[in-house]
C-alpha cells in the first residue's frame, strides 16, 4: 500500500468562513507541496529545496485578499483537481510495474507552470517561475 495522499481537495470546504478558509488554503497548499515531491520523485527530479515565496503563498495571498485571493483560492482548487487524478495514474501504473517517468515529468511540468502562476497573483511577484528540466 502507497502512503502518498490522493485526495488534496478534502481540506477545501466553500461554505467555510474566511478565517477557516485560509486555514483550509495552507492545508491545501501544504498537501499539494508533498504530492509534487512525490511527483517529482517518480519523474527522477532532484528534490527542490522549500522556497519562502512556496512555503508563505497561503499566507500572501490571503493578506492580499481582493481578487487575487479569490483567483489564488479557485487555482489551488483546480490544481488539486488535476494532481489527484494525476498522481492516482502515476501509482497505478506503478504498481503495474511500468516506468513512470514520462508521465511524472510532464505532470511535474504542469505542476511548476501552475504553481508559478498562482505564486504571480502575490503583489511584488510578477513573473512565473520557468518551467525546470530534469
Amino acid at each position: 500500500m502507497n502512503a502518498i495522499p490522493t485526495e488534496f481537495s478534502a481540506a477545501w470546504n466553500d461554505a467555510a468562513p474566511p478565517r477557516a478558509a485560509a486555514s483550509a488554503l495552507g492545508e491545501q497548499w501544504a498537501a499539494l507541496q508533498e504530492a509534487a515531491s512525490a511527483v517529482a520523485a517518480m519523474a527522477g527530479v532532484a528534490p527542490e529545496p522549500p522556497a519562502i515565496e512556496v512555503i508563505q503563498f497561503p499566507e500572501h495571498i490571503e493578506g492580499t485578499g481582493g481578487w487575487r485571493r479569490d483567483l489564488a483560492v479557485t487555482g489551488v482548487a483546480d490544481l488539486a483537481a488535476m494532481m489527484t487524478p494525476g498522481l492516482r495514474a502515476l501509482l497505478a501504473v506503478t504498481a503495474r510495474g511500468q516506468n513512470p517517468a514520462p508521465a511524472a515529468l510532464s505532470l511535474w511540468g504542469e505542476y511548476l507552470h501552475a504553481r508559478g502562476a498562482l505564486i504571480a497573483l502575490v503583489p511584488g511577484r510578477c513573473t512565473a517561475e520557468p518551467l525546470r528540466e530534469a
